[in-house]
């Protein structure tokens, strides 16, 4: 029945949501992340500036911290037309081509600059598999780069050996699977409740989610590791755009690019902001030793392996114009 029930429901989204504009169209728009997170906050003044250009034509309705769909469906939805748009972590679809999850190889970029060389060699091939599932990219923003959170300190890899490992993607599984500690998935909401219940005691992730789930209450350390750039990606359904008219489209591909700017510059600013806000509410912020940067290292080099064998060809050639 709840199955049926939310099928339904779904559908009627889809139907409301995908239709022609008359003269004004609303879209729901699911996010994962809460309304304090910066990629929330620049998605918000997104919508607010979709509006101003349209006067009001069209309206983009949040529904943020995956109040609408978790997280692992946003992509879904908006490929099935249930929603018009939405924002996910691009390398929840790894599993589907390892293309999307370049920028979550350890190590492979691991400053703005080699995230913005990444994602130009990234992005064609994206667009190409999207556009294959009826969905096209409005923008990209990256996190900052990701720590090591943990319960205890971190010396060497072998102190991650036994911990429970909150991951959130295949790549990180195998990061966890590699360092001998014991994969378990966790979404952000969930994250407070799993470290003070025990389920985990470790996870990689950035200084702005390490302040939005008020890490300092439930852990102790904090390894600035900068160990990889990912990116969240918002997408449209690609019927759903085209049925704009032209201005209206020309106005959602304005305010995208500005989005896009808009975010990595905030990406940058929340790095120093929030390592400062993990230290002022008294986590203690370390660098890693020598001895525990080359063992991550190590475990980097033979994923970044793994995956030129896995993306074959295509992969290849991502790398080479990455390196170019």
């Amino acid at each position: 029945m709840k199955h049926t029930l939310t099928t339904t429901i779904g559908a009627l989204v889809a139907s409301i949501a995908l239709s022609p504009l008359a003269h004004s169209a609303t879209w729901d728009m699911p996010t994962p992340y809460p309304d304090t997170n910066f990629h929330t906050k620049n998605i918000t003044e997104f919508a607010e500036e979709v509006a101003k250009i349209t006067d009001g034509e069209l309206e983009i309705k949040l529904h943020t911290a995956g109040s609408l769909f978790k997280h692992p469906e946003i992509s879904k939805a908006v490929r099935s037309g249930q929603v018009p748009a939405g924002e996910f972590f691009l390398s929840l679809l790894a599993n589907e081509n390892p293309a999307f999850g370049a920028d979550s190889l350890p190590f492979l970029a691991t400053d703005y600059d080699q995230a913005t060389a990444l994602w130009n060699a990234q992005k064609p091939v994206i667009e190409a598999l999207l556009e294959e599932q009826g969905m096209q990219i409005l923008f990209s923003v990256p996190w900052p780069p990701q720590g090591l959170y943990t319960t205890k300190p971190i010396a060497t890899v072998d102190d991650l050996k036994g911990l429970k490992f909150r991951t959130y993607n295949a790549t990180l599984e195998r990061f966890a699977d590699l360092a001998g500690a014991a994969p378990t998935q966790v979404e952000a909401p969930d994250i407070p409740q799993a470290f003070s219940t025990g389920r985990v005691e470790a996870m990689i992730t950035s200084p702005s989610t390490g302040v939005d789930s008020t890490a300092w209450d439930f852990l102790t350390h904090y390894t600035d590791i900068q160990a990889w750039i990912p990116k969240n990606i918002v997408i449209v359904n690609t019927r759903a755009i085209r049925k704009l008219d032209d201005a209206t489209r020309d106005a959602v591909m304005s305010a995208a690019a500005s989005a896009e700017a808009r975010g990595w510059a905030a990406s940058q600013e929340e790095t120093a902001t929030n390592v400062q806000v993990l230290k002022d509410n008294g986590i203690i912020v370390v660098e890693p030793s020598e001895e525990l940067q080359n063992g991550l290292r190590e475990i980097g080099a033979a994923m970044l392996d793994e995956w030129r064998a896995e993306a074959g060809d295509a992969g290849a050639a991502m790398l080479d114009a990455y390196a170019q």
